[in-house]
């Protein structure tokens, strides 16, 4: 017997109608490119995103074709977000940060019909135009007295306000099926080309569900949240969906993403809630620090994208009273799959317990499955000590690459992370490492995420990076990569020296060469692959 009850498709634009319909007066401000604040209501949000929508019927786009937006945190991003999915064609985020070769690859691989674009980013269209055949029509995202009177486009170039001048508001957002494309997202493709995790409607929204729990990122109507990892990025890890959703107003940082810019936005607007990398979260604090400052309205941070090192989460929590969940994802996961969000037993644990529960990248959220496996392929136990590659599996885990008719990288219907974790009896999952980023001494493991988060600990290091270096003897050694903080004279035997007691001593490196910077990806996390190439042989030039 079947149940007897409505049949109607998960679907973005639902969001949004819900977002105008409850939640009409919910202010959104954003930065922006232009240099100064705007403010507008979900009520205008919905308003021109159906204009936005009869623009892309009148620039031929049809449902299923891809619309590209290079573009940082702002409103004309968020219209962008709903007029495109919402009409029956798929949002094409792209990844300023990646190297002109690989945005042109992704552009032409994805067939986007339009680009729209932020002013900041008119050079790299004009490098990237002349290399890519799809898009005919480019559209600079502001008004017509900022357009650039000068362009090295061959191609049509048009200004966002005019189109949306051009149309009125009246639209019907399509009853489109709920297992189509809603939004395109590519890897961050730090080794060979970016791969195309295509979303569905039924996806994404089921995503947005599960991200707002309480023990997921705990949004609601009460929340002003400041997405600071980026639009262009997973989506801003589903932050304005959520938003949407709960009814929670947002708050766009646009370019600005310094320390002194975000800390004078969240506290001018009393942002609750922010999320974003450990490196953008560096210069906020270094910030607050300088100035002897404090957060008068912001009360819980996400932390993803790389490893939370506990230092960053003491300093949160213990100067300014600032939570942090601590949070894992990928592209491919949509991309929330855990968040560490304590237990109720776990509150009143000693604080160095709590500390090191916090280092872990948390316990699924429901929707996602996960299971860690050996080398035989057979499960191992949630333990907390065996560590084996990570497996997951869900209705927003992606089966197969956009373009790519191959599920041959699924494991019996789980897809390989690439993650070597482990899982306590609590079901909380942390990573020990990338598979590629292990190190093997001796024929023994050693997690350069431990020893990155024990040097994290000492308080004159910025950035710490640990790589496998290749070693005579042992095959492969620790080797510690350092940023210290600025006019520090840290010495690498003091350094060496902390990790007593702290590890095995086994697992402590032999070595630490101290750098200016480490080089980051698209998505800010640190590119070992480079630092490998780079030193590598420091063992056996040495």
């Amino acid at each position: 017997m079947q149940g007897l009850m409505m049949q109607q498709p998960l679907l973005v634009a639902s969001l949004l109608m819900h977002a105008e319909r409850h939640h009409g007066k919910q202010e959104i401000v954003s930065r922006r490119v232009e240099g100064d604040i705007h403010r507008y209501s979900y009520r205008d949000l919905a308003q021109r995103a159906r204009r936005m929508a009869n623009a892309l019927t009148s620039l031929g786009v049809r449902p299923g074709e891809r619309v590209g937006t290079l573009a940082w945190n702002g409103y004309r991003h968020m219209e962008l977000y709903f007029a495109v999915s919402g009409s029956g064609s798929v949002l094409h985020t792209l990844n300023p940060r990646l190297h002109v070769d690989q945005l042109a690859y992704i552009i032409e691989h994805a067939e986007d019909r339009v680009v729209f674009f932020d002013l900041t980013f008119l050079p790299l269209i004009e490098s990237v135009a002349p290399r890519v055949k799809s898009p005919k029509v480019f559209v600079a995202m502001t008004d017509r007295a900022h357009m650039p009177q000068e362009h090295g486009l061959s191609t049509m170039l048009l200004c966002y306000e005019d189109l949306i001048d051009l149309h009125d508001d009246e639209f019907d957002w399509p009853l489109v099926d709920e297992n189509s494309a809603s939004s395109l997202c590519y890897t961050s493709g730090t080794t060979g080309n970016p791969k195309g995790v295509l979303y569905s409607h039924r996806s994404t929204v089921l995503h947005t569900y599960a991200a707002a729990l309480p023990d997921s990122l705990n949004c609601s109507a009460r929340d002003v949240i400041l997405p600071v990892v980026p639009m262009f990025h997973v989506n801003a890890w589903g932050l304005p969906y959520i938003s949407c959703m709960v009814g929670a107003k947002l708050v766009f940082p646009g370019p600005a993403l310094d320390g002194k810019s975000l800390y004078e936005l969240i506290e001018t607007e009393q942002v609750t809630l922010s999320a974003g990398v450990p490196t953008v979260w560096q210069g906020l604090l270094a910030h607050v620090d300088a100035i002897e400052g404090a957060f008068s309205s912001m009360r819980r941070t996400i932390i993803g994208g790389a490893p939370c090192p506990t230092a960053m989460t003491a300093a949160f929590q213990e100067r300014y009273q600032v939570d942090v969940l601590h949070a894992w994802g990928m592209t491919e996961l949509s991309p929330v799959g855990t968040v560490c969000s304590f237990k109720a037993h776990q509150l009143s644990l000693p604080t160095d317990e709590r500390y090191a529960i916090q280092a872990k990248q948390g316990r699924a959220v429901f929707g996602i499955d996960m299971k860690i496996v050996g080398p035989d392929g057979e499960e191992l136990p949630w333990d907390g000590h065996a560590a084996g590659d990570l497996l997951v599996r869900g209705p927003w885990v992606v089966r197969q690459y956009f373009g790519s008719s191959d599920t041959s990288h699924l494991r019996d219907g789980w897809f390989p992370t690439g993650d070597v974790a482990k899982i306590d009896a609590d079901g909380f999952m942390q990573i020990t490492d990338r598979s590629k980023d292990v190190i093997k001494s001796g024929g023994e493991w050693i997690s350069s995420t431990d020893i990155e988060n024990v040097a994290c600990l000492h308080p004159e290091v910025t950035t710490a990076v640990c790589i496998a270096a290749r070693h005579p003897k042992w095959d492969e050694r620790p080797l510690l990569l350092i940023v210290r903080k600025p006019g520090s004279a840290l010495a690498a035997e003091e350094l060496l020296g902390f990790f007593d007691g702290r590890v095995a001593r086994w697992w402590k490196p032999d070595a630490v060469v101290f750098v200016d910077t480490v080089p980051l990806g698209a998505t800010g996390k640190v590119l070992k692959n480079l630092l490998r190439d780079q030193f590598g042989d420091y063992y056996l030039t040495a």
